[in-house]
């Protein structure tokens, strides 16, 4: 019983399915293959009536295209063998590097001789020892700063002379730099004696020199 049902709704839905429709109807032929080869025929027709050629050839080619292929390679090959053009050179440009520019103006002797001559031109200087530094400079400065371990300002020497400050400030101004001023105090005898007056609060130091950045080189060396 229920077999018999089962084929009942089958042949209920087959009935109510919607048919495709065929997709080459409703457009003037049958089938698809039917128009291809109407359509094929049609065109064979109007070929052979007008003298044009229905299918292509490759193997076919006109003497106008070999012609045409034939010129198209010889003028590759005209421009891949061809010479470049030669490059003159331009006015202020010097001709050095051209043989031929040089060999009319000098032979190759003359050239020759210019280039030994060029030689003989160089002017080789030979090393020399590095001179002495002379006593009395800077170098003074330096051993009685690493001498010393007052501070600026520290009194080590007496100084009792009225107006010590101002004749201090005057003497000062004749130096391009405390270095130098310390330098001359030293010379005529600094740091006992003020012979000029450049050190008038007695710490031994001209001008307000500073031994400090001398000492910081000595022990950063250390």
């Amino acid at each position: 019983m229920r077999l018999t049902v089962a084929m009942i709704s089958l042949a209920a839905l087959a009935a109510c399915e919607t048919p495709v429709p065929d997709s080459g109807a409703g457009v003037g032929f049958g089938s698809y293959a039917e128009y291809q080869a109407q359509r094929e025929a049609e065109l064979i027709a109007i070929g052979e009536g007008s003298g044009v050629a229905t299918g292509l050839d490759t193997q076919t080619i006109t003497q106008e295209a070999a012609a045409a292929i034939d010129a198209a390679e010889s003028s590759s090959v005209t421009s891949t063998t061809s010479k470049p053009a030669v490059v003159t050179n331009a006015a202020g440009i010097s001709a050095e590097n051209d043989f031929s520019a040089v060999s009319s103006e000098r032979s190759i002797e003359e050239d020759a001789a210019l280039v030994e001559a060029n030689k003989q031109a160089y002017v080789t200087i030979q090393p020399t020892a590095v001179p002495e530094r002379p006593a009395g400079d800077a170098g003074t400065i330096v051993e009685f700063a690493l001498s010393t371990t007052n501070n600026v300002g520290e009194a080590l020497y007496s100084r009792l002379i009225p107006g010590a400050a101002a004749r201090a400030a005057r003497n000062c101004a004749k130096y391009p730099s405390a270095d130098l001023a310390q330098e001359d105090f030293l010379k005529n005898g600094g740091p006992e004696r003020n012979a000029k007056g450049l050190d008038p609060d007695g710490d031994g130091f001209a001008c307000s020199w500073d031994p400090a950045p001398f000492r910081l080189a000595a022990q950063a060396r250390r």
